[in-house]
């Protein structure tokens, strides 16, 4: 009987000890689900995965046709959206050797206007198939290699002329008469002007990366190099006569000179800023310089200092053919200040407020 009654209580103890495991099991998971509740509405709304879609790429084929012919050349497929003209220049070239990308004209109608190369296809087409036509623009040269031409010839030109090699001059009178300063002053500053020509063609203006046909080298160096000689044969002859106020204007000329010379230098130095060049670019603003100044007055002061330059040199020599140079490139840089005045208006309208083109309050 004992022993039953022993094992009656331990079967109740068990009982009773499993319930309240039981029991705290139950409150342990509530306390759990209570915190996980809280958690989740702290948390906030679930924010759904972005769904990542992939765009196709449209791709567009261009079909060159003869300018003149309008037969087709060739097809360029596999063109992108970003692709632009200079990209459709190289697959060209790639498809036709003998024409490399420089001589490549491309048109969207006959007779209209070659397209740039930084023109992209997506802005210029209207379906998949985009139809161009081809011109061949013939032997091209880069303008480094004009610009470089066209300045170092009359740097040597006039250097011959001064030195008064044979052939040029009578080499008896020559030996006679004495050299009046202002030849070589005028030698001195007609040198300055093409170094500094030539040195910011390499390291101060920021070229065009284009080309042009090889006839306007040939054209520009015609101008230059003959021009170059028909002043120093003058200026350097034996028989040149001095300007009429003697050493005073000569100084006076060339200290003008040499004004106008520093100040397109420091003026082009603006211009070949980044902020200055480009699609994006702005008018550029004068600073501590007072060679920039001038900006306030005209839009294209380096075009103002180049004609103060040749008007000096024309007052320091006193000669006919300086003054027909002077007067010709007066001609051509009033009508590109014009041009360029006009494009400044259309971007820059509240800066070019009572500014002129090249010469203050008249041009």
């Amino acid at each position: 009987m004992f022993k039953r009654h022993k094992s009656l209580a331990s079967e109740r103890k068990r009982e009773i000890f499993s319930r309240g495991a039981t029991r705290s099991i139950l409150k342990n998971d509530l306390r759990n689900f209570h915190c996980l509740s809280h958690f989740v509405l702290s948390a906030g709304p679930l924010k759904s995965i972005p769904v990542v879609k992939h765009s196709k790429t449209t791709h567009f084929e261009i079909e060159v046709l003869d300018a003149q012919t309008r037969k087709q050349i060739c097809i360029v497929d596999k063109v992108i959206q970003t692709s632009t003209i200079h990209d459709v220049k190289q697959k060209f070239h790639k498809a036709c050797p003998k024409w490399y990308p420089s001589r490549v004209g491309l048109q969207l109608e006959r007779g209209g206007p070659f397209l740039k190369d930084y023109i992209t296809i997506q802005s210029i087409a209207t379906s998949s198939i985009v139809t161009l036509y081809f011109t061949d623009l013939g032997q091209q040269v880069s303008w480094t290699t004009v610009f470089l031409a066209e300045y170092t010839g009359p740097l040597l030109i006039y250097l011959l002329f001064y030195l008064r090699i044979p052939y040029i001059y009578d080499m008896k009178e020559s030996s006679r008469r004495l050299r009046h300063p202002v030849v070589h002053v005028a030698c001195f500053c007609h040198c300055i002007h093409y170094i500094r020509y030539l040195l910011e063609t390499l390291f101060v203006h920021k070229v065009s990366a284009g080309h042009t046909p090889l006839k306007n080298l040939i054209k520009g160096c015609a101008f230059y190099w003959g021009f170059t000689s028909w002043i120093a044969y003058y200026i350097n002859h034996p028989q040149y006569t001095p300007p009429s106020f003697g050493n005073r204007q000569v100084t006076l000329s060339a200290i003008n000179f040499l004004i106008c010379e520093a100040g397109n230098h420091f003026i082009n130095v603006i211009l070949s800023h980044p902020n200055h060049t480009g699609v994006n670019a702005c008018f550029p603003s004068p600073n501590y310089n007072p060679f920039t100044w001038m900006f306030f007055l005209v839009s294209c002061p380096n075009y103002t200092y180049e004609i103060g330059s040749w008007i000096s040199f024309t007052v320091m020599t006193q000669t006919l053919p300086v003054g027909i140079f002077t007067l010709l490139m007066s001609i051509q840089m009033s009508l590109w200040a014009q041009k360029k005045h006009k494009i400044y208006l259309k971007k820059f309208n509240s800066y070019m407020h009572r500014k002129s083109a090249m010469i203050p309050f008249i041009l």
